[in-house]
């Protein structure tokens, strides 16, 4: 079974689906380990720890193909990773997607933003025509072949076209092939109700719950509540992490040691995220005495 046959199974339940957002190996070992269904590869997130700089179109194809190649093989849940564009014209959609397949991913989301991207929720983002996000959807349906990889079609155009506009966008985007619709950062609950009430009940439609963005934060039981199937809180476990460290290393650089800094896992705690005892016992196997 492919992960996107996999991912397409867990979205039969009728709950409402929790994403974490990942950003490497580790994060999404955790999600694994904690018992999430599936994950979610935040090209913020990425883009942020790869290179320290803001999700501002500066990864490239390759980038982020050899990001989240490694993210998809450390796991055995099925992963959505986040392909921006498709890097370019529908002949670009088509090889990035024939290659996510390759790597094994559950689904992917496409966005319709002009290149270079910025993140959802940042400021002065500049989207394509809508016929031509068509086209990408429908390439990217063609290349997906028979792997059941879920496409998650994402606008961006409510913040510079209006929501009506984004509302016509998702049905076009449904209708060229996508499988759930992804309206990008409505302003309010309101927008967001006028949305799950702008579809038919067989639409899934996506959530994007950034701290501190552009969308009121509600949980997984709310959206739910409004009509929403899948929901994705992309950059917590980035911010946590972020701010771990940054304790961790005000501490040491104060102390000098790391010696009474409580929240942090044992050596031991750590191999067993990194499956240290699976390795060991592999080795063992080729072991020359």
């Amino acid at each position: 079974m492919t992960n996107g046959q996999k991912l397409r199974k867990i979205l039969s339940d009728p709950a409402i689906l929790v994403l974490p957002g990942v950003h490497d190996c580790v994060s999404v070992k955790i999600a694994e380990k904690i018992g999430f269904e599936v994950a979610f590869t935040s090209g913020f997130g990425i883009s942020a720890t790869m290179l320290g700089r803001p999700d501002f179109g500066f990864l490239t194809a390759t980038e982020m193909l050899w990001s989240v190649s490694r993210i998809v093989n450390s796991v055995d849940i099925p992963v959505v990773v986040d392909i921006d564009t498709g890097y370019g014209n529908p002949l670009n959609v088509i090889q990035t997607v024939e290659e996510v397949v390759r790597i094994g991913a559950g689904g992917i989301i496409l966005e319709d933003q002009e290149w270079p991207k910025k993140c959802g929720h940042f400021d002065g983002k500049r989207v394509i025509t809508p016929q031509e996000h068509v086209e990408k959807i429908r390439a990217a349906v063609q290349a997906r072949g028979e792997s059941e990889l879920v496409i998650i079609g994402r606008t961006d155009s409510r913040a510079s076209n209006g929501l009506d506009e984004a509302i016509n966008r998702g049905r076009a985007y449904f209708e060229a092939g996508a499988d759930i619709v992804f309206i990008e950062a409505p302003q309010s609950v309101e927008e967001l109700k006028q949305i799950a009430a702008a579809f038919d009940e067989g639409v899934p439609l996506f959530a994007n719950m950034v701290e501190g963005g552009k969308t009121p934060f509600l949980s997984a039981k709310e959206l739910e509540e409004l009509g929403y199937k899948i929901v994705v809180y992309p950059l917590a476990g980035l911010f946590s992490a972020t701010k771990a460290i940054e304790s961790c290393f005000t501490h040491l650089k104060e102390n000098g040691t790391t010696e009474g800094f409580g929240n942090m896992l044992k050596f031991k705690d750590f191999e067993e995220v990194i499956e240290t005892a699976k390795y060991r016992e592999l080795e063992s196997k080729f072991k020359v005495d």
